[in-house]
């Protein structure tokens, strides 16, 4: 059995979709199982229908409008660079209407919604093929893995919206009298899930640099600097994942195809800039080529 992994990584994701695209439409990969986290989770539904143009166009298009409803960030440019900065406005006023988080993301539910309808849902139900969402259940401080199989069209909708909501900046959803968020806090590169289901063979995307030479710059207001430390946080869960995943791959006689990003390509990956993803997307897929042709070469 083959399965593709998708980790988290927010805006990032367009890199997953053009390494996707190229493993689909060129290697003519086929999976069994295909397992996302946040990011992720959003991407997989489509490519296990082979909508690879559709979801090209739905990442290549999305911006901050389409995610918030509430948008707790401004995005300011200083020199050619993205800054983000607090919108104290909308922060303050879910303060005053007793919300727990800064930003609400109703509005990237719509957009799920809107891009992925019940026949979509219906086809990619009949088929042979295991969608798992990853998300984190916070009551009980695990990650739990909804597939398609086990769900209706409009709750598996909202479960890949909760996977990708980045909690306090994001939505906090209550189902099942229990509180969830980001399935990257409990399971980012969710691979013992891949191997638990059975898989063989496992493409691994995974939207961070395997070496990471840059020194971090710290933020320099409590905002900015609360976005770095959970990228800290997140960066250890990603480790942590990865190196259980190898281990047990190595055990049950794995075979992983890991695929990092090339370089570092944000330190803010909240940021949706439509031009800045077409260029991942691109880079994505570039990135899958080379690979795929040192490997030929290596053989």
């Amino acid at each position: 059995m083959r399965a593709l992994v998708i980790s988290g990584g927010g805006s990032k994701g367009a890199f997953a979709g053009g390494v996707a695209q190229y493993l689909l439409e060129v290697e003519k990969r086929k999976y069994d199982i295909f397992i996302g986290t946040s990011t992720g989770s959003l991407l997989i539904p489509h490519l296990a229908l082979g909508n690879i143009e559709k979801i090209h166009r739905i990442y290549t298009n999305v911006d901050m409008k389409k995610i918030f409803n509430v948008n707790p960030f401004i995005v300011k440019k200083k020199n050619g660079v993205d800054i983000v900065t607090i919108n104290h406005f909308n922060v303050i006023w879910q303060y005053i209407k007793g919300k727990r988080t800064f930003g609400e993301s109703n509005r990237l539910l719509t957009y799920i919604k809107r891009n992925f309808n019940t026949a979509d849902f219906n086809k990619l139900k009949s088929l042979n093929t295991d969608v798992v969402i990853t998300v984190t259940n916070l009551s009980k401080n695990e990650a739990e893995y909804k597939s398609i199989r086990d769900f209706k069209y409009s709750e598996f909708c909202e479960w890949i919206w909760i996977s990708s909501n980045y909690i306090p900046f994001m939505s906090l959803v209550t189902k099942n009298n229990d509180e969830y968020g980001d399935g990257g806090f409990s399971s980012l590169v969710p691979i013992r899930e891949a191997i638990n289901r059975g898989a063989t063979e496992i493409d691994v995307v995974i939207l961070e640099s395997e070496v990471n030479l840059e020194k971090a710059i710290v933020g320099k207001n409590p905002f900015s600097l609360m976005i770095d430390l959970f990228r800290i946080a997140l960066d250890q869960v990603e480790k942590h994942d990865i190196a259980i995943g190898k281990l047990l791959a190595n055990h049950k006689n794995v075979k992983l195809n890991l695929y990092y990003t090339p370089v570092k390509l944000t330190n803010n990956a909240l940021i949706f800039n439509k031009k800045v993803m077409k260029e991942w997307w691109k880079q994505g897929y570039e990135y899958a080529q080379n690979k795929s042709e040192l490997m030929s070469d290596n053989r």
